[in-house]
C-alpha cells in the first residue's frame, strides 16, 4: 500500500482531538507528517500569533504577535526558543514627533512586516514607533536598537530584501497612491521604481535579485507584473516592466519558484464567473503570459482555494510542489499540497483546524497559524517525504 494513502496516527488524531478538529471524510489522498509540533504550548492563551516568516537560512523563524492593541515580532529558533522580540519605540534623543512633542506621551506601537537580509542577521520591518506615522526600521542580532530607514510622512511598508543584499524593495505613499520604491542598504537612498498612477503592492524579488514581481491595479481588478533586470545606473533604477495577466480577473500574490523559473499567483477566474472562487495558477516567469479561456485554464493546478494576498503561494524547496489552503468549510480549511506538474494534490494531516499564514523554510518545513480554542497558535509540520 502506498504509505502516503493514510489514516490518522494515533498522536494526530490526539492532537485534533485537543484541538477541536473534526475528522475529514474527503476521499483524497492523504499525507501524514512525520511531525506536527505547536510552537509554544498551545494551552497559552492572551495573544495571537500570526504571519509566519522563516529565515533564508532556515534557522530562524518570525511571527507577529498581537496581545490586545500591542504589535510586535517576535524571533524564535524552531524549537521555540525566543533569539529576539522587536518591540521599537523611539528614544529620547530620536528626532521623531515624540521628541518633538514629549507631552504627549507613546502610544501602542505597532510593529509588523519583517524582511529577512539574505544572510539572515539583519532584517528590515514597518513600525509606527508609537507615533502614529509608519516607517521602515532595520535591526540586527549584534546591536539592541534599531536603525530608522525611511522618514517621510507617507506611509512606507511591505518591504522585501534584495537575495543580492543590496537594495529594499518597497511600497510608499510619498509620490502619490501606493508605489514601489528601491532602497539602498549602503546609502537609505529611495529611489522611484514603479511608472504611471495605477498602485503597486507586495513586491517579491527573484531568487537571483535581478527581478522583481508585484501587483497592480486596485479595488477588484489587480494583475501581476515583473519588472525585468532590474539594475541602478547613472540616472536612477532602470527595469522593464511587463504585464504578466491582461484580463478583467482579479490576481493576488506572486510568488516565485526557489529555483527562478516558475511564478505562482492565485486569480479569481472561473468558468461561473464568481469572483469570490480561487484558484491557484503556476506560469513562466520568462515565457508568453498565458490568455483568458483555455490558456489560462490550463495554467491552474488547484482550485477552490484561499489566497495569502501577503505571502502568496508557499513554495516547496523542490520547485515542482506548493502548499495551499482548501476553502473547506467542512474540514476547517484544511492544508494540501500540489505537484505542479501532474496536478494532483494531497491533504496534509495536520489536525489543526482554520489553518492561515503558511511559510516553508529552506528545508522544507512547513510554518502556519491555526486557531486553539479561539486563539492564534503557530505549528510547525516537517513531511514524512
Amino acid at each position: 500500500m502506498n504509505r502516503r494513502r493514510i489514516l490518522f496516527a494515533a498522536s494526530l488524531g490526539a492532537l485534533a482531538t485537543a484541538l477541536g478538529a473534526q475528522p475529514a471524510e474527503s476521499p483524497d489522498e492523504v499525507l501524514l507528517p512525520a511531525t506536527v509540533t505547536p510552537l509554544f504550548p498551545i494551552a497559552e492563551k492572551g495573544h495571537n500569533d500570526s504571519s509566519p516568516t522563516w529565515a533564508p537560512t532556515g534557522k530562524l523563524l518570525a511571527f507577529e504577535r498581537a496581545e490586545e492593541s500591542r504589535r510586535e515580532i517576535v524571533i524564535v529558533r524552531p524549537d521555540g526558543s525566543v533569539a529576539k522580540t522587536v518591540y521599537y519605540q523611539p528614544n529620547p534623543d530620536d528626532t521623531g514627533l515624540a521628541a518633538l512633542l514629549p507631552g504627549l506621551g507613546k502610544s501602542v506601537s505597532y510593529n509588523s512586516g519583517i524582511a529577512w537580509s539574505p544572510q539572515a542577521d539583519r532584517f528590515v520591518f514597518m513600525s509606527n514607533a508609537g507615533e502614529g506615522n509608519y516607517d521602515l526600521y532595520l535591526g540586527s542580532f549584534t546591536a539592541s536598537a534599531v536603525q530608522r530607514l525611511t522618514r517621510d510622512p507617507a506611509k512606507d511598508g511591505q518591504p522585501d530584501w534584495s537575495p543580492r543584499g543590496d537594495k529594499i524593495a518597497f511600497v510608499s505613499g510619498r509620490a502619490g497612491g501606493a508605489k514601489l520604491f528601491l532602497l539602498d542598504v549602503a546609502t537609505h537612498a529611495a529611489t522611484l521604481l514603479s511608472k504611471g498612477d495605477r498602485p503597486y503592492l507586495y513586491p517579491r524579488w527573484s531568487p537571483d535579485g535581478q527581478r522583481l514581481a508585484a501587483i497592480a491595479g486596485d479595488n477588484e481588478h489587480h494583475e501581476i507584473v515583473v519588472f525585468e533586470e532590474v539594475v541602478t545606473a547613472k540616472n536612477g533604477i532602470v527595469a522593464k516592466e511587463r504585464t504578466l495577466t491582461t484580463w478583467p480577473h482579479d490576481d493576488l500574490g506572486p510568488s516565485w519558484s526557489p529555483d527562478g523559473k516558475r511564478i505562482a499567483f492565485y486569480t479569481n477566474y472561473n468558468q461561473e464567473n464568481d469572483p469570490k472562487v480561487w484558484a491557484l495558477v503556476v506560469v513562466d516567469a520568462r515565457g508568453a503570459s498565458p490568455t483568458e479561456g483555455d490558456g489560462l485554464a490550463a495554467q491552474i493546478v488547484a482550485r477552490n482555494v484561499i489566497p495569502d494576498v501577503t505571502n502568496g503561494p508557499a513554495w516547496m524547496p523542490d520547485s515542482r510542489r506548493i502548499a495551499y489552503i482548501r476553502n473547506d468549510t467542512r474540514d476547517y480549511s484544511p492544508i494540501y499540497v500540489v505537484d505542479v506538474d501532474t496536478r494532483k494534490s494531497a491533504r496534509i494531516a495536520t489536525g489543526t483546524s482554520i489553518n492561515n499564514d503558511l511559510s516553508i523554510s529552506a528545508d522544507g518545513v512547513l510554518a502556519f497559524r491555526a486557531q486553539v480554542e479561539q486563539w492564534d497558535r503557530i505549528f510547525l509540520v516537517k513531511l514524512a517525504d
